[in-house]
């Protein structure tokens, strides 16, 4: 590799579930050509940027995921089926904020 040619750096983030497809999103940076503040501070500025966007990317992914897998189950799929889900309440905003996570459930 000629020394002029930028080298980059891969910022990737993959998801994976029992029921859903996998998915990945990367971003490739350019690594800083030195260590001058100018070059650190615009690899930063890069580094954030790509970040919200790949965070921004996956919220889409997942909201969708999370609208499928509602769909599923109101459709009684997975074993799951209209009785079971009526039976359990469902705090919508505490499924949002926890999708995708563990959550220790409450007696």
């Amino acid at each position: 590799m000629a020394a002029d040619t930028p080298q980059h750096q891969l910022v990737s983030a993959t998801y994976t579930s029992p029921t859903n497809q996998p998915f990945t999103h990367a971003q490739k940076l350019v690594i800083p050509p030195s260590d001058a503040p100018t070059d650190r501070t615009a690899y930063l500025s890069a580094l954030r940027k790509a970040t919200v966007t790949m965070q921004e990317q996956i919220n889409k992914e997942l909201t969708q995921r999370m609208e499928e897998d509602k769909a599923r189950e109101a459709a009684g799929v997975n074993g799951t089926s209209k009785a079971k889900a009526k039976d359990k309440t469902v705090d919508e905003s505490k499924e949002e904020d926890n999708y995708g996570e563990e959550v220790p459930e409450e007696d």
